[in-house]
């Protein structure tokens, strides 16, 4: 499908997908602005909380790789139909966000000791201006409805990531903030992470903050690629909320052994996850975890919006 032909499938698909997110729940005392509070976990989820109370405590990591040959083909076939600059970066967050759409237990967070389902699907990754060594930098955060197709997300991320690379040298909104927090004297900087951690414990933090913040969110993803290096494993923040970071590489390639044999140069995608292992067990992280690769080594589901969207516990 074309760019041209977008706009009338993102109409036909929001005239008949069956969506299911929160569309018959009420807001109730103790839920927060990103997400509401999951009341039915069993006690030993709670008792975790306070047994590992800070994500860097409660981080698992692990490295994962898949076949990256249909996926080569899938990104080649788009940039013919238009979309530039298409690459394994869509076809990733766009795997993840299918996935949160079966499996929304990875998109829950944590914050003072409670287990919330967040409201929708926010993913952060850094961008540069340009690929010098000194070039601005900045977090730029996408946030997707479950039901997005790989065109959508393509047409987000481009739209955004165009503008910051191609406006002026003026900062973004997140680099206005961090510019000003970078002006308080250290005694009072110190107050003011201590006051928004207070805030965010007691679910009171702003939702315009939590907007602008990468620290809280569904996902933090980042490349190597571009780097020539392989993908780390990033810790997670103990500030905000998000509970889970990906980072994958450049094709690797690797000769292998085929049944008749004959030696194959085959070419993988290499990436790392780190997870908050509180927010669901781990029979379920890795049933997400497959979906993902399920996605990745077939992209093509990601053209078509899912059947239905399932809500997560409550």
């Amino acid at each position: 499908m074309t760019i041209m032909n977008m706009s009338e499938e993102i109409q036909i698909r929001q005239n008949n997908i069956q969506k299911t997110i929160g569309s018959s729940y009420k807001r109730k005392i103790g839920d927060r602005v990103d997400g509401r509070r999951i009341r039915s976990l069993d006690p030993m989820t709670y008792v975790a909380n306070f047994i590992m109370p800070t994500r860097a405590a409660s981080q698992n990591l692990f490295t994962d790789s898949v076949d990256i040959e249909k996926m080569n083909k899938f990104i080649h076939e788009k940039r013919k139909q238009g979309f530039t600059n298409f690459g394994a970066m869509h076809v990733l967050v766009g795997a993840y966000v299918r996935t949160i759409s079966q499996k929304p237990g990875i998109n829950r967070f944590i914050n003072g000791y409670r287990i919330y389902a967040r409201n929708n699907i926010e993913i952060s990754m850094a961008v540069k201006k340009s690929m010098e060594l000194n070039a601005p930098e900045t977090m730029i955060k996408f946030i997707f409805e479950p039901d997005v197709t790989i065109n959508e997300i393509y047409e987000q991320m481009t739209q955004k990531i165009t503008e910051f690379q191609q406006t002026s040298e003026e900062p973004s909104a997140f680099d206005k903030l961090v510019s000003v927090l970078g002006y308080i004297p250290r005694p009072l900087m110190i107050c003011t992470v201590k006051f928004l951690k207070w805030l965010d414990y007691h679910g009171w933090i702003p939702r315009f903050l939590t907007l602008l913040s990468p620290f809280h969110g569904s996902l933090v993803i980042t490349s190597m690629a571009s780097l020539g290096i392989n993908p780390i494993h990033h810790h997670l923040y103990n500030f905000g909320n998000v509970p889970v970071f990906i980072a994958f590489s450049a094709t690797r390639h690797q000769k292998e052994l085929t049944k008749n044999g004959e030696i194959v140069d085959k070419r993988f995608f290499d990436f790392t996850v780190t997870t908050d292992e509180r927010i669901c067990d781990g029979h379920y992280y890795a049933c997400a975890v497959k979906d993902i690769k399920k996605y990745l080594l077939n992209p093509e589901l990601l053209e078509i919006p899912p059947e239905k969207v399932i809500e997560d516990i409550r």
